[in-house]
């Protein structure tokens, strides 16, 4: 089904569909795929990609979805890597039987670290948003990526390079002091970050340059994206996303510059959520679908649930250039939820979002006002759900899930769509 093709996991939604999950069957035994590395393509530790494989559960952040399988781990550059984190996750792993966790980690040099710096100057601009907040974790995932638009920003081949890193260091903390200034939000002195990033720096390999290739030569590479395609910087619903590129094109890029064939698999739920601020067409405050793994956030926001959306889901695909199989999630979910075939919006009736160019912020602005006003026009949920998306989005659904272990997923043959 999967052919010899690297495969890249993409969320459709605004996250939470089940990525990890996805990944992690993908890697295991059960699936043969003989996958030689996961491959993190976008976001950061603020990344929760929750698996069940039988006794064992553990909330993926850095680490990719396959490491109870022992299936390596390549952080690449397009990650933002933030090694207090790791550590700890590392930690976690190890007590949940995962021998040495640390040694099938591999990071690209050119990732982007993220500091507690950035993490407290996340919150500190959080906080000043009040009522308006766009629903950051608070991690700093976002002042990471904005402060390297503009300045020399610390890397994780800085961690070998103590004289240039500590000089980036004294330099982010000089640029947020006016943010910082108040101590509302504190932080590990500097000398204590060169001590701990100096220890990283030993406890993993860091790799110079591009080391796809050699991973891609022995075996197959799954891409695990972080968050979703409704929260991706330049396709999401402005301004509420994300600074990453959570659409396939930077992993197919990469493995386009080694020759390498791919498909990409989108995941979705058999109903929708959204975590933090943001419109959100089809949510239901009386659907109460049990959630054991997310929470109100302080920084984030409350998780929403809503019903099935065709029309946001072709957005997605679309925006995507296309994808080759669905993945879907959650069909266990109660029967009451329903499925959206358009809105009611003040420009009339729509079964359709179009997308702008890419990187029009202004669109991706418009379609947020349209959908803030967007009144869903709702049915019945069909009562085979994977036939009917193939058929409402033209993909073939290739991987169900009827609950949250491992064992509860199902190679599908597809319909025709």
């Amino acid at each position: 089904m999967f052919g010899d093709s690297h495969l890249i996991v993409v969320d459709l939604g605004f996250g939470d569909a089940g990525k990890g999950a996805t990944v992690d069957w993908l890697c295991s035994p059960e699936a043969g795929l003989e996958v030689a590395a996961v491959v993190r393509f976008n976001g950061g530790a603020q990344a929760a990609h929750t698996v069940v494989a039988g006794e064992r559960q553990h909330t993926f952040r850095q680490f990719g979805s396959g490491t109870f399988s022992r299936v390596p781990t390549l952080l690449s550059q397009h990650m933002l890597v933030e090694p207090i984190a790791l550590a700890a996750e590392a930690r976690a792993l190890t007590a949940l039987g995962v021998t040495d966790p640390l040694s099938l980690l591999h990071l690209d040099e050119r990732a982007l670290l993220t500091t507690p710096i950035h993490g407290a100057a996340n919150r500190c601009r959080e906080d000043a948003r009040g009522s308006s907040r766009h629903g950051s974790c608070g991690i700093g995932i976002g002042e990471t990526a904005r402060y390297a638009l503009d300045h020399d920003a610390p890397r994780v081949g800085d961690c070998l390079r103590p004289d240039v890193l500590r000089r980036k260091l004294l330099a982010l903390e000089e640029q947020y002091r006016p943010l910082l200034g108040q101590g509302v939000h504190r932080y590990d002195p500097i000398d204590e970050l060169m001590q701990v990033y100096t220890e990283f720096a030993r406890a993993v390999p860091i790799l110079p340059g591009d080391q796809l290739r050699g991973f891609a030569e022995a075996g197959r590479l799954v891409f695990e994206g972080a968050q979703g395609v409704l929260l991706d910087e330049w396709r999401g619903l402005h301004p509420y996303t994300t600074w990453s590129t959570v659409e396939p094109r930077n992993a197919r890029a990469m493995l386009a510059r080694i020759g390498a064939p791919s498909r990409v698999l989108g995941v979705t739920r058999a109903y929708l959520t959204r975590h933090g601020a943001g419109p959100f067409p089809t949510e239901d405050a009386n659907l109460a679908i049990p959630e054991p793994h997310n929470r109100i956030g302080v920084y984030q926001g409350a998780f929403r649930q809503g019903h099935l959306d065709p029309i946001l889901l072709r957005y997605a695909v679309e925006v995507c250039g296309g994808i080759d199989g669905l993945v879907l999630n959650h069909l266990d979910a109660a029967a009451d939820i329903r499925t959206a075939t358009g809105y009611l919006t003040p420009d009339g009736y729509l079964d359709r979002i179009a997308p702008g160019e890419w990187r029009d912020l202004a669109h991706q602005q418009r379609l947020t006002d349209l959908l803030t006003a967007a009144v869903p026009v709702l049915t019945d949920r069909p009562a085979d759900v994977p036939a009917y998306l193939e058929r409402a989005l033209g993909v073939p659904v290739v991987l169900t899930a009827d609950g949250p272990d491992r064992s509860a997923r199902t190679l599908r043959v597809p319909t025709a769509a």
